[in-house]
């Protein structure tokens, strides 16, 4: 019975050996309970998802066994490839806008794991026994459900990581086979891509403490000469939160005016270009003012893959660059993965 806190994984620097592995799809985690007409699907953090999802309810009424609980990912596609934008223009809080992004832009569940099936339970089964199970419940389903690709193969497990982002998703996933499932605990590996760039650190936001950095705010110029938030880099130990608050103390601004980002406050500013401070979907309430620095100091960051025009996830500082001029931080110097189409990896 929900809720049911999903199993997770913790980051690993290479793919393991003796695994069983899978794609690291780039959506919304969720568990899927049915037991008959009663649908429920749980988030990570265990709130609900299902009224934002109306349209996957109704196809897991018609395609999955009539008791059992998955473990999955709720992922959107648009021109061959995961679009986590569009994902997040899912959660909303009217329902008749919900009903039509639900039509414009349906979803799709990608079954990785099977945690129950009619009167039992498969927590303490081994991954490589739930699998099993999985492909053998989920025989018959079709588009919008997927079985997520798996394999055994090492070998395959590093061309998936190579050629997978391509299509929008984030690394590899390694489980080990004779393995329980443990709810709420990193139990898997993930390896994910990364990669640097050298950004525009252009303004910081207060940690929740007190006046230290909590998170620098990043850019990089794109081809009209505009400056765009692209992203943040927040981990820091306490010490040198307050030490970057000394060293950036000399470019902080009294205000927003003259800043590249001196709009970021008004709608039509954000519409146009990529600013911080503009609202969260996810809290709504959310505090997301922040400082204005001068935009003359480049850093280097490490990051895993991009989001449209932004880093997807927080990025991790690396070290100054006075080697480099703010102008120079441009969208040019970041690596683009080679194009593979979602389809071919749903067929595998």
């Amino acid at each position: 019975m929900p809720p049911l806190q999903p199993m997770l994984a913790k980051s690993v620097a290479k793919i393991p050996p003796g695994m069983l592995y899978e794609a690291k799809w780039d959506g919304f985690r969720a568990i899927v309970f049915r037991d008959g007409d009663d649908i429920e699907l749980g988030s990570r953090s265990s709130k609900p998802l299902t009224r934002y999802f109306p349209e996957l309810v109704d196809v897991f009424r018609e395609q999955l066994p009539p008791r059992c609980v998955l473990d999955g990912e709720i992922v959107i596609t648009r021109g061959g490839r995961l679009d986590f934008d569009a994902l997040l223009e899912r959660i909303h809080p009217a329902d008749s806008r919900v009903r039509h992004l639900a039509e414009v832009t349906p979803a799709s569940f990608i079954a990785f794991d099977l945690l129950a099936l009619g009167e039992e339970s498969l927590l303490t089964t081994p991954q490589r026994d739930r699998r099993d199970a999985l492909t053998s419940a989920l025989q018959g389903v079709r588009a919008p459900v997927h079985i997520a690709p798996a394999t055994y193969d090492l070998e395959t497990a590093h061309a998936w990581f190579e050629q997978f982002e391509g299509a929008g998703l984030d690394g590899v996933v390694a489980k080990p086979p004779a393995s329980p499932y443990r709810p709420g605990e990193r139990a898997m590996a993930k390896i994910k891509h990364e990669r640097t760039a050298d950004c525009v650190v252009a303004g910081l936001r207060h940690h929740k403490s007190g006046p230290v950095v909590g998170s620098l705010l990043l850019g990089l110029y794109d081809p009209a000469g505009r400056l765009q938030h692209v992203g943040v880099c927040a981990s820091f130990p306490m010490r040198r939160r307050q030490e970057l608050m000394t060293e950036l103390d000399p470019l902080r601004m009294p205000t927003a005016e003259g800043h590249p980002w001196q709009e970021w406050a008004t709608e039509e500013a954000q519409a146009a270009s990529r600013m911080p401070g503009g609202p969260s979907r996810w809290t709504g309430t959310k505090d997301l003012s922040w400082v204005p620095l001068r935009p003359e100091r480049v850093c280097e960051v490490a990051y895993d893959h991009l989001q449209g025009d932004r880093f997807r996830h927080t990025t991790q500082f690396r070290r100054w660059r006075p080697d480099r001029e703010p102008h120079q931080c441009t969208y040019a110097q970041l690596e683009e993965p080679a194009d593979y189409k979602l389809a071919d990896v749903l067929r595998l």
